[in-house]
This record gives C-alpha cells, structure tokens and sequence, in this order.
C-alpha cells in the first residue's frame, strides 16, 4: 500500500499544478461583454480600460457621419451611448445585436472595434425568409 500511494501523490500533485496553470492562463484570453446595466453599475476608475459591452441598437437612435457612427446600446433595463470610429459592418441595423469593445468614461461608450450577432436565416430583399432546398449542401 506504501509504494501505491509514493506514485498517487506526486500524480495528484502534478495534475494540481497543472490544472491551475491551465486556468490561471485561460482566465486571460476569455473575454466577456458587459451589458449597459453592468456598464452603468460600474464606475469609470480608468478610462483607458478596454472591456466589451453587448446589446441591442436602439430605433431611431443610428447617426452615422464621415467615419463615425453614433448609436444607443439597450438591454432590458437600462442603455449606454456609442460613439463608434471606422466604419460599422454590412450587417450593423437598428434593433439588431452588436458587441462593440472600447472604453467607458462613465458617459459615453467610445468603440473601435464592432461585432454584429445574427442569426442563420437569410432573407430576401423585401424581408421574407429565404429557405434553401433540403438537398442543398
């Protein structure tokens, strides 16, 4: 019993550490969005912090000018203003889902880097659903 436990203990011991380094390295490269009510919960103790914040364009709040969109991120609760540098992706709408990165002063949302979520369906130009035929590839 003496020999089988001088093998499980230094096993068990170097799977620990090994475990811990995984998650201790992986914890860095998970990023998260934050929503507007989290954003809004926070306060802006640095302003150059990068983080991600994810939501619903709000309707009617889309200003686009040269090189520069301006839009109202909403969740259930609560909303932050956008203020986006470069130019948005095709697919960026009114009332449909983007995370956008950037930092937060407390006020403004200010965003270089935007990224749309849609779902699997195609549609046609006039808005119907596009179906493809099941023996599609």
């Amino acid at each position: 019993m003496k020999r089988y436990l001088w093998f499980i203990i230094p096993a068990l011991g170097l799977a620990g550490v090994v475990l811990g380094y995984l998650l201790f390295n992986l914890s860095d490269t998970l990023v998260y969005y934050r929503t507007p009510t989290e954003v809004r919960r926070e306060v802006a103790a640095d302003p150059q912090a990068r983080l991600r914040l994810g939501g619903q364009v709000q309707v009617g709040s889309l200003v686009a000018g040269d090189g520069r969109v301006a839009f109202v991120i909403a969740d259930e609760t609560s909303d932050v203003p956008v203020e986006h540098t470069g130019t948005p992706p095709q697919l960026f709408q009114e009332g449909g889902g983007v995370v956008v990165e950037g930092t937060w002063d407390g006020t403004v949302f200010r965003s270089d880097m935007m990224i749309i979520k849609h779902d699997e369906q195609y549609r046609t130009e006039d808005g119907e659903v596009y179906t493809p035929p099941s023996d599609a590839p």
